[in-house]
């Protein structure tokens, strides 16, 4: 029978590493803010994780397994190009909505181990990128769209989405934001980053 207070304290201790990881990142957590974060003390966080690597491993496991298979079923999806990007952007802002964290983690395992990132997003199956890659080639080849780089346009739409998140400080700072300001920005760049991609691109 499960021990429903363990399972009780695993989840606090997990929300609130969630919680000192968005906001001290991976380098500048530790596991006394975790511990107090979630109301318990240091010995019994090392009871259930011996360390904050091992904490992030779980988030991260916890996280990409909903996150990128679902991002990649958009991009291999047989959608339209232009409404294929309008659903990527749209449900890429809403998961990080979700899941605040998830750019720091994988911004952390791509400057750690890049390969091990890419075998635990696709295994050993091909990059969804190649098939989209191919859509955009098909698109310039029978001019519905300008000739533009795969690589280029997919990069500009997964950096036009995920830079609000990885900037929030700084632009909420810049621009006097408050939280709620915040928030109806980014619910905003749902419609506003595909509209300035399509545009950038249809003829």
């Amino acid at each position: 029978m499960v021990n429903k207070k363990n399972d009780d304290t695993q989840e606090r201790i997990l929300a609130a590493s969630k919680k000192i990881f968005l906001a001290k990142g991976m380098s500048g957590a530790r596991m006394q803010d975790i511990a107090n974060e979630a109301g318990i003390n240091k010995a019994l966080l090392h009871y259930y994780f011996r360390n904050k690597e091992q904490l992030f491993e779980t988030i991260f496991k916890e996280a990409s397994a909903q996150f990128f298979p679902k991002i990649a079923g958009i991009i291999e999806s047989n959608l339209p190009l232009f409404e294929k990007i309008e659903v990527f952007c749209k449900e890429y802002i809403d998961m990080v909505i979700e899941n605040p964290y998830m750019p720091l983690f994988v911004l952390n395992e791509i400057n750690k181990d890049p390969k091990r990132l890419k075998y635990r997003i696709w295994k050993e199956k091909e990059s969804p990128f190649e098939k989209f890659a191919i859509h955009v080639e098909k698109e310039i080849k029978a001019r519905r769209i300008k000739p533009v780089n795969p690589g280029h346009l997919f990069i500009n739409m997964l950096s036009m989405c995920i830079f609000p998140f990885l900037s929030k400080p700084m632009w909420m700072l810049a621009s006097g934001m408050d939280e709620a300001q915040s928030e109806l920005f980014i619910e905003q760049r749902k419609t506003e980053v595909p509209k300035f991609i399509i545009d950038s691109i249809k003829k």
